[in-house]
């Protein structure tokens, strides 16, 4: 039995106002398959905080030309009340590899030049920081960049930024969302394009973000000493190889070795799962090819090119995958060292993290006498605190546990493309110290603590998996367990509500940062626990991060698996299998 409310919701979209083959998709799943349709209209595709992201398909809670028609008029409302005293309004357009992202793109395009607002489109597919370095270069009040980052290939996305080439953040977020949801339907989207402001870019801008990043180097003189080492790279069907390649070569890389197979562009993914570079099999094709060629290290980017998973080879020959906080203290201390020695750190640079990223970061920047932030999950906020501190601090580098990380304030969000040349840079520096990044890496455990983390993601589909999500939030938020591990819990800190609270005492105090739906729980011997619903997919996190020490003489390998064994116990305790 269909929901009537949805039934009408979808007889709506049987109007002449849609094409005939949604209608008759539309209609079949109306006869055929009322569970299909029932996922299709049970809502409206959310117009989050960063913009739009679902399974495409027909339908109100799906991605397609309609849903994003309506997104774009949205902003394009909002764009007008907020720049009206400007004589032109513009706004730069990118996309990935996905299957329908130059559709989308293109709908986006028509709908901001049906608008009045003048467009910057790539003719080609491109990086997402790309996208960003564009907005700030052509002066732009906007961007859009369509890409579902790393998801599986029956999703699609849409994401919106500001002038400052960031995703968006309060209040505009807000101010978007709302105007999005004024839009009630498609006979309010203005799709009539005006060709005459849209303006197709490529080359020349690629040329100008290539060579901007190529200032960004520590160590051109180590480089050019081992220009040769291997180095293996797949963009995993996406967008990256367009300009990985050249910007390895730009640096002064001769030796880049692809993984031929995923440099061809498709959005189908068709040699991994899941185009994720956290996941190792998304990079097995990549370190079996360092494996044979003896190469450095291995590096893959998701389908925009914003994240990037990173290889590397322990003593033993054996390639092992870094996580996303093991990269970013790797990237972040390299570039604090040379900044160091180079006689650049003055006490007014600063560094920025995560609130679920690894605090071996803080410990890191407060070594080098440099300032660690921290904000809310995502890269948006990094990129809303450059801004901030524009004219007044300089930002260092930045970086997120999900494999995001920045150097440099050229673009304002994570940047795969500089991470990529960095991390290429790090293991010839390594090499010339006669180390490898594994050796780098346990320098800094040694130097300034042990820290190991783990990340529970836990999928809950359907309307059934929503509900599933907000009762273990409202759980874990209400009845949050005393002792974690065998420690007390000593901390809580309700992001939602705002509210840090000293166990012990009892006494709270108003948190620095905005609302969230984020719990954390911290224990005497440094255990923290994060606990947040994903806002772009449909599951729950569980970020769980535990502290050791170490000494010169300890075996490391042997340290780290005392603490997965700890982590082993706090995923049984709190029933995350």
């Amino acid at each position: 039995m269909i929901d009537k409310v949805i039934l009408e919701k979808a007889r709506q979209w049987l109007n002449p106002s849609f094409d005939e083959e949604t209608r008759a998709k539309v209609a079949q799943m109306i006869e055929n398959n009322p569970k299909e349709l029932t996922e299709s209209f049970y809502r409206d595709l959310e117009f989050g905080t960063g913009g739009l992201r679902g399974i495409m398909g027909v339908g109100t809670n799906r991605m397609n030309t309609y849903t994003v028609g309506m997104a774009t008029q949205g902003l394009c409302n909002y764009l007008k009340k907020n720049f009206k005293h400007l004589p032109e309004i513009r706004a730069a357009i990118a996309y990935d590899s996905r299957n329908n992202s130059t559709l989308f793109a293109n709908v986006a395009s028509q709908v901001l030049s049906a608008n009045g607002i003048k467009v910057y489109l790539f003719d080609t597919l491109r990086p997402t920081p790309e996208l960003s370095f564009a907005i700030r270069t052509f002066r732009c009040q906007s961007g859009i960049v369509v890409t579902a980052s790393h998801n599986p290939k029956e999703y699609n996305g849409y994401k919106v930024y500001w002038e400052d080439g960031g995703q968006i953040v309060p209040p505009h977020d807000k101010g978007i969302i709302d105007e999005v949801k004024a839009i009630s339907g498609i006979e309010q989207v203005n799709f009539k394009g005006n060709n005459n402001l849209i303006v197709k870019i490529g080359k020349e801008i690629d040329e100008i973000y290539l060579n901007t990043l190529s200032t960004l180097s520590l160590s051109p003189d180590i480089i050019a000493k081992y220009s040769d080492i291997p180095i293996v790279y797949t963009p995993l069907h996406g967008t990256g190889v367009t300009l990985v390649p050249r910007v390895l070569q730009k640096f002064g890389f001769r030796n880049i070795i692809t993984v031929d197979e995923q440099c061809v562009v498709d959005g189908n993914f068709p040699t991994v799962a899941s185009p994720n570079p956290e996941e190792r099999n998304a990079m097995q094709m990549a370190i079996d090819k360092a494996m044979a060629t003896k190469a450095e290290i291995a590096m893959a980017t998701d389908p925009d090119s914003d994240r990037v998973g990173i290889g590397i080879r322990k003593p033993n020959g054996e390639f092992i995958l870094l996580n996303g906080n093991q990269a970013a203290s790797i990237l972040i201390y390299y570039i604090l060292k040379k900044w160091h020695e180079h006689n650049r750190i003055s006490g007014n640079e600063f560094v920025v993290k995560t609130i679920v990223t690894t605090d071996l970061i803080s410990s890191i920047a407060h070594g080098f006498g440099v300032d660690c932030h921290e904000v809310l999950t995502g890269f948006k906020y990094i990129a809303e605190k450059i801004r901030e501190f524009e004219g007044v601090k300089r930002f260092v580098a930045g970086g997120e546990e999900s494999y995001g990380y920045l150097y440099g304030d050229f673009v304002r969000d994570k940047d795969a493309v500089i991470s990529c040349a960095m991390f290429a840079e790090i293991a010839a520096w390594a090499k010339s110290l006669n180390k490898t990044l594994y050796d780098i890496l346990n320098d800094i455990y040694r130097e300034f603590g042990l820290y190991k983390e783990h990340l529970i993601s836990l999928t809950r589909k359907g309307i059934e998996g929503l509900e599933e999500i907000k009762a273990m939030m409202e759980t874990f938020r209400n009845k949050p367990p005393q002792t974690i591990g065998g420690s007390k819990v000593i901390s809580i800190i309700d992001y939602q509500n705002q509210i840090f609270v000293d166990v012990h005492t009892g006494k709270e105090r108003h948190t620095n940062l905005p609302k969230s739906d984020v719990m954390q729980l911290i224990t005497a011997d440094g255990t923290k626990i994060s606990v947040r619903p994903s806002g772009t997919e449909p599951k729950i996190k569980f970020y769980i991060g535990v502290k050791g020490t170490l000494e010169q003489t300890d075996d490391i390998d042997a340290a780290l698996a005392k603490l997965d064994k700890k982590i082993e116990t706090i995923v049984k305790e709190l029933n995350l299998r």
